[in-house]
């Protein structure tokens, strides 16, 4: 196959495999099988919950079950409702509440959830914890894990492909641009961007998902201003970071909620 040929079939492979996010709609490239990373995901779930320590507070643990298996019935009536399929219809959803001082939270393709003790102080209240639990759900609802792995194939596939076009001169400039200024400038420009966009969306998913689930989504706000009451001041700059900063969070959680409480009010579930 000559260099013409070979660029087109790569144009034609990302084409095909070119989807769209649930709810939003968002074009994404996902040429990565979503079976094979929710099998990995589920190994290296297990490991971790192995290797940290478990809380032991039951009735904690509860409640985010509880308000985790009440967005996942949203979720279904939403989709159903929409007559469109679920997306995480064949997901085994799991909960774990894990003792660490960190402010985090997370859910692994398949519907794996952990949740840190630490960010208990920010959430304070069920609503709280309902907006942090939506934005990890919403992640596993939109794919973003195949995504992400799809796009950085697609990089690594294009950047080669670019060097074999220039000879060699994409993975110099990258090189000497690096040594420079310390920073990876396809990093930088292609794949950071891209978390912030998943992370904004995450926001707006799960935003959804906790007002059809019939929690108070106005204190997805008030998290955040905890949050960057604490952290805000060392934030590293946002175009250097794979999530938006806690102010544009803010921002951009005020001026959607309105808009989300009239198109998706609590569902009968």
């Amino acid at each position: 196959m000559n260099r013409r040929g070979f660029l087109l079939s790569c144009f034609c492979l990302a084409a095909s495999a070119c989807s769209s996010t649930p709810v939003t709609g968002r074009k994404q490239l996902n040429i990565y099988p979503e079976s094979l990373i929710n099998k990995q995901s589920e190994l290296i779930y297990k490991r971790m919950i192995d290797r940290n320590k478990l809380s032991n507070d039951q009735k904690q643990l509860d409640i985010i079950k509880r308000l985790g298996e009440k967005q996942i019935r949203a979720i279904e009536f939403f989709f159903k409702s929409e007559n469109k399929p679920n997306p995480v219809a064949d997901y085994k959803w799991e909960y774990n509440l894990i003792e660490s001082s960190q402010a985090n939270a997370f859910c692994f393709p398949g519907g794996k959830i952990g949740i840190y003790t630490g960010i208990l102080k920010y959430t304070e209240n069920e609503d709280g914890l309902a907006a942090v639990m939506g934005h990890e759900i919403a992640h596993a609802v939109a794919k973003h894990s195949v995504e992400r792995m799809s796009r950085a194939l697609a990089v690594t596939v294009g950047t080669g492909v670019a060097d074999a076009v220039t000879g060699g001169a994409v993975s110099r400039t990258r090189d000497a641009i690096g040594q420079v200024t310390g920073v990876d400038i396809v990093d930088t420009t292609l794949m950071r961007p891209h978390g912030r966009s998943q992370e904004s969306e995450a926001d707006y998913m799960g935003l959804i998902f906790a007002s059809l689930s019939g929690s108070d989504i106005n204190e997805s706000v008030r998290v955040w201003k905890r949050m960057n009451k604490e952290m805000g001041k060392k934030e590293i700059p946002q175009f250097l970071s794979t999530h938006p900063s806690t102010t544009t969070r803010i921002l951009s959680l005020r001026r959607w909620i309105p808009e989300i409480n009239k198109k998706y009010p609590k569902m009968i579930i």
